[in-house]
């Protein structure tokens, strides 16, 4: 690992987007499991996802792991990936459909949450984890010890 990846900057403000971020796959990516019929795996099945008890457990895992790192600041770049692919991943699956029957109003509404996350994703890509993350502690172990 080098340090552009967990490079961040002073922003004091970032901690605000990671903890929604953070916090909404956490508790999604638990429900999944919690729930699995209705939001994981069953969810998968009824919109024709392959191998959904693989895909559901798959998902879900992601966003525990990735939704910790997210909150507590750790590797925030790379956290942010998986989470990108998956929000893009729901919005062609489960929103195109509602595109198709309900209209473009309809799908913006039932979409709200999954476009917040995936621009919080892609924030917290192009930003890293802020003045308040693991990620700067790191940072700035680093530079001491590079000085």
């Amino acid at each position: 690992m080098n340090l552009k990846t967990i490079h961040t900057d002073h922003s004091k403000t970032t901690i605000l987007i990671r903890l929604m971020v953070g916090a909404v796959f956490l508790s999604e990516g638990i429900q999944k499991f919690l729930f699995a019929d209705k939001l994981g795996a069953g969810r998968f099945e009824k919109i024709g996802l392959p191998s959904p008890e693989f895909l559901g457990g798959l998902v879900g895992s992601f966003e525990i792991i990735c939704g910790l790192l997210i909150l507590v600041g750790l590797l925030t770049r790379l956290a942010s990936v998986p989470l990108i692919i998956i929000m893009f991943a729901a919005i062609a699956t489960t929103k195109s459909e509602l595109l198709a029957e309900k209209g473009f109003w309809e799908m913006m509404h039932g979409s709200r949450t999954d476009w917040a996350m995936l621009l919080g994703s892609v924030f917290l890509l192009i930003k890293g984890g802020g003045r308040w993350s693991a990620d700067k502690t790191l940072t700035n172990k680093w530079s001491i010890k590079q000085s």
